[in-house]
This record gives C-alpha cells, sequence and structure tokens, in this order.
C-alpha cells in the first residue's frame, strides 16, 4: 500500500473512532430515564454497559489498525 494511501486510511480509523463515540453518546442520551415514560434506570444502565463494551472493542481495534497503517507510512514493518 503506498504511504499516502496508508495514511489517508489511519485518519479514516481515527475517525470513525470519534463517530463510535458520537453514536454512544446519541443511545446514552437516548436510553436516559424520563419521568413521561421510557425505560427504567437498571435497563439504562444495562444499556449503556452493553453498548460501552462493544464501542470499547470497536475503538480498540481502529486504533490498532491506525497504529499499524502510520508503521507503513514511516516505513517500518508493521506488526499487524
Amino acid at each position: 500500500m503506498p504511504p499516502r494511501i496508508a495514511k489517508l486510511a489511519a485518519f479514516g480509523a481515527f475517525g470513525a473512532v470519534a463517530f463510535f463515540v458520537f453514536i454512544y453518546v446519541v443511545i446514552a442520551i437516548a436510553s436516559t430515564p424520563r419521568r413521561t415514560g421510557g425505560i427504567d434506570m437498571i435497563q439504562a444502565v444495562v444499556t449503556w454497559i452493553s453498548v460501552g463494551i462493544a464501542v470499547l472493542g470497536l475503538i480498540a481495534a481502529h486504533v490498532v489498525i491506525a497504529r499499524g497503517l502510520f508503521d507503513i507510512v514511516r516505513g517500518r514493518r508493521s506488526s499487524v
């Protein structure tokens, strides 16, 4: 892969991380218990934890991929 393309792909991976954080925040706000109805606090916490674990896994994978792509840009062998 050419270094220029690898650099763009690495920045794209970090952009995906920002998108995952945004999605988590939207889900957390949407699942917040309200006085007028909706889910209760226990279900909200379970939602936050389960979505948080999935988002953390996606973030970790994208950070590893981005680091490997930046290694390609620097000319080092990538361990990924």
